[in-house]
């Protein structure tokens, strides 16, 4: 199935390795939190139509994928062990229309996107636990059901 990612790194590491990931998380919540990113006022702006500035982060954070996948190719630059980085092509199916209607949905009732989800309750809105929760409870059903989904 070509909807299915497999990370195919064959290195192991202990586990403080990964304290590293943890670090650059509480940055980029410092980050989001600092850029307004994670307020549920500035979320309903951009859905309202009513602010340019979440359109601006968001296209400014496409802009930046689009040039590291393109330098990325064009140098065929390596992880930091060395291992080659490569893109698949993925088919375009109309569950990925359903899927992303779904999600803007409850990105725009909750005011929650899952990307600031944890910085929304470092900075104490525990209320967003509920959405934290159906997210993984979402991610378990597909997981669950995915075989039988068509793709």
């Amino acid at each position: 199935m070509d909807a299915i990612c497999i990370n195919e790194s064959q290195n192991r590491h202990k586990w403080y390795y990964n304290f590293k990931y943890l670090v650059a998380g509480a940055i980029l919540g410092i980050i989001f939190v600092k850029a307004e990113v994670i307020s549920w006022f500035r979320i309903q702006e951009m859905f309202r139509l009513q602010s340019f500035h979440m359109y601006g982060i968001i296209g400014s954070a496409v802009l930046v994928g689009m040039l590291s996948v393109g330098l990325i190719k064009a140098f065929k630059i390596k992880t930091v062990h060395g291992e080659n980085i490569t893109f698949t092509k993925k088919k375009f199916n109309k569950g990925q229309v359903y899927g992303g209607l779904l999600f803007g949905l409850g990105w725009g009732l909750t005011g929650a996107c899952p990307g600031p989800l944890f910085a929304q309750i470092g900075t104490g809105a525990t209320v967003v636990i509920v959405p934290l929760l159906s997210a993984v409870a979402g991610t378990w059903v597909y997981g669950r059901f995915r075989t039988q989904l068509p793709h």
